[in-house]
């Protein structure tokens, strides 16, 4: 592990948020190497011993990048819940533990990046970032010249007006489409909005990370240059 600072790695043990944790170690709450330390700026590594309030702090897990292609069906979560079906821990099988970066509703598949690094999912799903998500989607009746216009300059939903989004028709009832917005459900709820009903959503590409050839329901670690096209 890197050295990293204090209060990034507070909050990668789970102590608390890295805000939290800045002022835990302000508080004087936090010990290294014996001492107590009160400057934002100290950073520490693999071989530092980490106390808050007297008990040591384990050492942050190793990073995992994952990318699945979520089939139609799997729950977007790593908790089981009320609503039953399979979860992505049905599929992924790791010691980390992880949760998916935004989410894919049930009967949406694609591409679903699943890691512990909160920077980077904070990267990819605020919306001061910017990052683009491209879906290909089937509808329930033709595609009009009207339905294109109105989906690539907005739609009224109820948190407010879409923001512009790169349309671009495949055929009589499919098209592409490229958000950097993410509200919940947006896609299936701007087609109905506009009288149409999705049949089909998979996601195919997050910034320039793309979904490739990877099977349905298989995963994989993503190597450095793959972490590169998401940031």
């Amino acid at each position: 592990m890197e050295n990293i600072r204090l209060q990034k790695y507070l909050a990668e043990a789970g102590i608390a948020s890295r805000r939290t944790a800045e002022l835990f170690i302000l508080q004087g709450l936090v010990k290294v190497n014996g001492e107590v330390v009160t400057e934002l700026g100290t950073k520490v590594g693999q071989d530092d011993y980490v106390e808050f309030k007297g008990r040591e702090v384990a050492k942050p897990e190793p990073k995992v990048y994952i990318i699945f292609n979520k089939p139609v069906g799997v729950l977007c979560t790593v908790k089981k819940g009320k609503e039953k079906g399979e979860t992505i821990l049905d599929y992924i099988k790791v010691k980390q533990r992880v949760v998916p970066v935004g989410r894919l509703d049930k009967d949406s598949s694609g591409l679903l990046l699943v890691t512990n690094d909160g920077d980077l999912t904070l990267k990819l799903t605020h919306p001061r970032y910017g990052k683009e998500k491209e879906y290909l989607v089937d509808v329930n009746s033709d595609i009009t010249k009207e339905f294109l216009i109105k989906m690539r300059t907005g739609v009224l939903l109820e948190e407010g007006k879409t923001t512009p989004a790169v349309v671009q028709q495949l055929d009589k009832r499919k098209f592409k489409i490229i958000l950097k917005q993410g509200m919940n459900r947006q896609i299936r709820r701007m087609c109905e909005e506009l009288g149409y009903r999705v049949k089909k959503l998979h996601r195919v590409r997050i910034n320039k990370l793309e979904l490739g050839n990877l099977g349905f329901g298989c995963w994989k670690f993503l190597k450095n240059i793959d972490l590169e096209k998401l940031i």
